[in-house]
């Protein structure tokens, strides 16, 4: 599916739209938040470090003066419960009334070890960020999504969620599980609603999760984050309205 490299889009391409971003505060997350703006879309900011999520709305002001204005969602996933999300579906209804857009980029690294040596406390906190975070996320704000015109859900894969790697432990476990949940909304959802359903895997990106993966690489050898904005701004635009269940490797 290369259909997003011959994408050009138009100023406005995201006019109109609302769309959600977890892990907004920093990496992939927020040069999508700062660019997404940029096209249009009043952004919802997700994240748990509040500092964070400032820092890229006064971004997204400064650098887009004429950008609508974003909201800040602090939510940490690792302590979420369905009351949270809950609140959050009834925030985001009673200030905007729709969603059309949920782009799941929060996620957790965990150890780099063994599986004989892997911490069950470690595994369960990243099989909740980076697995049911996003399903009950998602679950809540269905609703929502449903309420637009042309709705887009974007999980964010990684290769080890493809083909499983030794000592990425509970990180391609939960991005493989990712990849899976995907694929089971989407079908669920295909020929029954107006929302697509589609995740991207990345590959190798200049974040500050990278570099804890890989602490002895040059930063300067992999791409960075400014590099996946077409391919996120077209499954997020009405260009790719009819592409739902696909697994797209950057």
């Amino acid at each position: 599916m290369n259909d997003w490299k011959n994408f050009t889009p138009s100023s406005d391409a995201l006019q109109g739209k609302v769309i959600a971003i977890t892990g907004a505060g920093a990496g992939i997350g927020r040069t999508l938040a700062n660019s997404f703006a940029a096209y249009g879309a009043t952004v919802i900011l997700m994240g748990r470090t509040v500092e964070k999520l400032e820092a890229i709305y006064d971004e997204i002001q400064s650098h887009h003066p004429n950008a609508l204005q974003p909201a800040i969602v602090p939510i940490d996933f690792e302590v979420a419960g369905d009351a949270d999300y809950q609140t959050l579906h009834d925030s985001i209804d009673a200030e905007y009334g729709k969603l059309d857009g949920l782009v799941h980029c929060a996620a957790e690294l965990g150890e780099r070890t063994s599986i004989g040596s892997y911490s069950i406390a470690v595994w369960e906190t990243l099989m909740k960020v980076n697995v049911t975070a996003p399903f009950a996320l998602t679950k809540h704000l269905l609703p929502l999504l449903q309420l637009s015109e042309a709705a887009s859900i974007i999980f964010t894969s990684s290769s080890v969620g493809l083909q499983g790697r030794a000592y990425w432990g509970a990180y391609a476990a939960s991005k493989a599980a990712l990849e899976n949940l995907m694929q089971t909304l989407a079908d669920e959802l295909e020929d029954t609603s107006r929302i697509r359903v589609n995740s991207v895997n990345p590959g190798a990106t200049r974040t500050a999760m990278r570099a804890q993966a890989f602490p002895a690489e040059d930063p300067g050898t992999v791409k960075s984050a400014v590099e996946l904005i077409p391919l996120y701004l077209y499954l997020s635009s009405d260009e790719s309205r009819r592409i739902t269940g696909q697994q797209i490797s950057f």
